[in-house]
């Protein structure tokens, strides 16, 4: 990579570093130096050094003159050069094939981690829903025990037909008790109604029995004086006489 960087601290303030290429640059170069072999920018680079040993065998061949010697010289630096460049390009390739296969590995482990975390998830929803019914049947079971304590802390049933026996005949006997009131209360309603009756002609009988003895009164307290207003006439005409 082309990076260069600098670093300038003034007055206790670091500046940003200064780069030459930008980022799309910079993918392209080593792009570059990755089909070409080249690994720094100086001296030439592998390609074209093998492209050379190249030429100088092709041309050595193309001439006529007697230089078996020199061709066989220049195929052997051409191949030397050949080996030279193939080298890191197997390297290379065994690079990318490892590449590939941990890419796979990674792959496939990825797709297991996410089946064990689909599996995970739903068995988490599972104990949910079973924590929920086990929050159910736990409530379920604490209101049958406490329904339980409360019949344990109940009479037997025995003694309880006992007291309800015990109570009905109460019951029965209250209620003969409360007809006899009744009909006695009804009586005495009735025997008070016709009292009130005699009272009441009693009373008009007793007014009828005072307007008469005050009339009988009042007529012989009358008569009294109708003698005397008689005698009076009779003196009266005697002295006349």
């Amino acid at each position: 990579m082309l990076v260069k960087g600098r670093k300038v601290s003034g007055r206790g303030e670091a500046m940003a570093a200064h780069y030459a290429f930008g980022p799309l640059e910079d993918d392209i170069i080593i792009k570059h130096r990755l089909l070409t072999r080249t690994t720094t920018t100086r001296g030439e680079p592998p390609l074209k050094k093998l492209q050379k040993k190249f030429t100088s065998f092709a041309l050595e061949i193309e001439k006529d003159a007697d230089n078996y010697s020199d061709c066989e010289r220049l195929a052997k630096t051409f191949l030397q050069e050949l080996m030279t460049f193939e080298l890191p390009l197997l390297k290379s390739k065994a690079v990318i094939d490892a590449n590939l296969r941990e890419k796979e590995n990674f792959n496939e482990l990825n797709d297991e981690i996410n089946r064990q975390i689909l599996q995970a998830q739903a068995d988490i929803e599972d104990l949910k829903k079973q924590l929920e019914e086990s929050k159910i049947e736990r409530q379920h079971k604490e209101e049958c025990e406490a329904i339980r304590k409360l019949v344990a802390m109940q009479p037997p049933r025995s003694e309880t037909q006992k007291i309800i026996t015990e109570l009905e005949k109460e019951i029965a006997i209250l209620e003969k008790e409360n007809t006899a009131a009744s009909r006695t209360l009804e009586l005495r309603k009735k025997q008070f109604a016709l009292l009130l009756h005699v009272v009441d002609e009693l009373q008009n009988t007793m007014e009828e029995e005072q307007k008469s003895l005050v009339e009988d009164m009042r007529i012989a307290l009358d008569e009294p004086n109708n003698g005397l207003e008689d005698a009076s006439g009779v003196s009266e005409a005697m002295a006349v006489d």
